[in-house]
């Protein structure tokens, strides 16, 4: 009975490794429109609403977002993100490097290693290891990041993250491009974000 057990559960460890090596390819999107170019789209400020699910896909967490982007003169990107949580603030700060068409190489300092952001028609993705928690205490999650642009102006976004290849739960979000005066998150967001 116990080796029965066993062969179940490496054959389910071994279903779940291969389920997420085989993720799609972003040039299956080339022929779809609206087109999604990061530098158009990640200009100015951007607001966004989202969800954090559990495995189970219960909601365990909800957010809104702040996320300021500019380029310099090389075509270098900065993506500052702020996310007001219903418990709490979390800041990110994204450098997009850009290698060839199609590809930016992307990293932040929760992110381990960089990564690449990979574009083609209305889609955008990512796979990357995020560093979550606090100094000493903290888990390294497979992050697979898609983004879809649906219509002028709006994004949205799903990531799946995994751990050891088994999916742990899912972030779902909306971003907006937004006049520079709207309010995204609370103030008192943004200044717990700057200490």
């Amino acid at each position: 009975m116990m080796s029965l057990k066993i062969r179940m559960a490496t054959a389910f460890v071994a279903m779940a490794i291969l389920t997420a090596c085989s993720s799609l390819d972003v040039n299956e999107y080339a022929d779809r429109g609206p087109i999604l170019d990061p530098k158009t789209f990640f200009e100015g400020q951007l607001c966004a609403d989202g969800v954090v699910r559990s495995r189970s896909g219960e909601q365990i967490r909800q957010f809104q977002a702040r996320i300021l982007a500019s380029w310099d003169e090389h075509g270098v990107g900065t993506l500052d993100e702020i996310f007001e949580f219903d418990d709490g603030v979390e800041t990110r700060i994204w450098t997009l490097i850009p290698e060839q068409d199609g590809v930016y190489r992307a990293s932040a300092s929760d992110v381990p290693k960089a990564t690449q952001l990979r574009y083609a028609g209305n889609a955008i993705h990512m796979n990357y290891v995020l560093r979550y928690g606090e100094p000493g205490d903290t888990i390294d999650l497979t992050m697979d990041d898609w983004m879809f642009l649906v219509s002028p102006g709006v994004v949205v976004n799903e990531t799946v993250m995994s751990k050891w290849g088994i999916r742990v739960g899912q972030v779902l979000l909306v971003i907006r491009q937004v006049a520079d005066d709207e309010t995204c998150i609370s103030q008192a967001a943004i200044a717990q974000a700057s200490q």
